[in-house]
């Protein structure tokens, strides 16, 4: 077993901060700035959590295998992140934006919160090559 396997909490640490790099640069291109701020927002390409927890998912699912309890268990979790990051927070943005619509002198709610099936599908992707990548090391 190599290193990284034997302590299974480097390979979501570091998709995590792979994803904020990869998303700090992305942000870089499209504004022609640096802000850091940007990349820790928790919506926008590239979804961090989607890649950290189906990197942990993956990282057990190859050390235990899948038939394992801790498997279903990460699988669940993973799951239901995912599930958030697409739909219970694009419900919240719906709410936020039609709250600040009917109360415009309010303090605006935060309307960008929510990831597109595309945005959290690619960094899915990225979880379990960064996964296996590390189990391969």
């Amino acid at each position: 077993m190599n290193y990284f396997y034997s302590n299974l909490l480097f390979i979501p640490a570091f998709t995590f901060v792979l994803a904020i790099v990869i998303k700090w640069l992305n942000i870089k291109i499209k504004n022609k700035k640096w802000d850091i701020d940007a990349a820790l927002w928790s919506w926008g390409m590239p979804s961090v959590h989607s890649a950290v927890v189906v990197s942990l998912t993956t990282a057990v699912g190859l050390k235990l295998w899948i038939s394992s309890d801790l498997f279903a268990i990460c699988l669940a979790f993973t799951v239901i992140i995912i599930y958030d990051a697409i739909n219970v927070r694009f419900e919240a943005w719906l709410h936020a934006e039609a709250i600040n619509k009917l109360f415009p002198e309010w303090k605006r709610f935060k309307e960008s919160l929510w990831h597109l099936p595309s945005e959290a599908f690619v960094w899915c992707v990225l979880g379990i090559v960064v996964a296996y990548l590390m189990y391969l090391v």
